[in-house]
């Protein structure tokens, strides 16, 4: 997002979390609606550029999603909604994206009310996991031939009730409307919304054999000291790594794996 996007991102969440911060707020409902605002406006194109149109007044803007969505959704997703549109946007597409990243954060605060936050970044990064082991499957879940109820029904197939239910509504909503780079991209931007709701940022970590408990809090502490922020680990067992492990933390990868030194090696000899 650029500067204009990004300062009416942060106003809008700080109005969502005042708004689901009353006792009577379902965070989950108004995840839902949000989303679902989200895709109506990612099939309106008239609609999304209406409401981003920095031309025209915050009031009125307000007043038109108020004239749409009066009675329609819950009254914390409305003013929630006429909180987003009053901002500058700096263009119609990045006001969706805007609202996606909210309904995300509801129901993840929803998770965090209930002390399932940290299952829920966890199980979301396990089902980014199945699909990159399952090229058919992520295929599946990103073809744009298909609706994204029908991607969304696909993927409760797939997870069934073997996950938390935040973890399968966001997993849905990520397949609904896949960024750039396909559903695994996807979850994996929720996993991050995730651990930073828990103030931690996420290393993800491929290794060929499985860590015992007392490798992980080595390696997490290092990573710690290394970025002077809390890390949360998620590990992948790859056995393509050969030894060692694979850290990527942001855009940042440390290749400590054999099979990187290899490739270096070969790097160096030319080949």
């Amino acid at each position: 997002m650029r500067a204009a996007s990004r300062q009416a991102l942060a106003e809008a969440e700080q109005t969502l979390e005042s708004l689901l911060g009353a006792a009577e707020a379902d965070p989950t409902a108004v995840g839902s609606e949000l989303d679902a605002f989200a895709r109506l406006l990612s099939s309106e194109v008239s609609l999304r550029r209406a409401l981003a149109d920095a031309s025209s007044s915050a009031q009125a803007r307000s007043g038109l999603v108020g004239g749409l969505l009066e009675g329609e959704v819950s009254a914390p997703s409305l003013q929630a909604l006429q909180a987003v549109v009053s901002q500058r946007w700096s263009s119609p597409r990045e006001l969706v994206d805007g609202v996606r990243v909210l309904a995300a954060t509801a129901l993840l605060i929803g998770a965090e009310r209930a002390g399932e936050l940290a299952t829920v970044e966890s199980e979301l990064f396990a089902i980014g996991r199945l699909l990159d082991n399952q090229p058919e499957l992520e295929t599946a879940l990103g073809n744009r031939a298909s609706t994204p109820a029908e991607r969304q029904e696909l993927m409760r197939a797939v997870l069934g009730d073997r996950v938390n239910e935040v973890a399968r509504l966001l997993a849905e909503q990520a397949v609904a409307e896949p960024r750039r780079g396909g559903a695994q991209r996807s979850l994996d931007a929720l996993v991050e919304l995730a651990a930073a709701r828990r103030e931690r940022s996420v290393a993800h970590v491929a290794t060929a054999v499985p860590l015992t408990e007392e490798q992980q809090a080595q390696l997490a502490r290092k990573l710690d000291n290394i970025y002077g922020r809390p890390i949360a680990l998620h590990i992948e067992v790859d056995p393509g790594v050969l030894g060692g492990v694979v850290i990527r933390v942001g855009d940042e990868v440390i290749d400590g794996s054999a099979a990187g030194q290899i490739r270096a090696l070969r790097a160096q000899l030319g080949h």
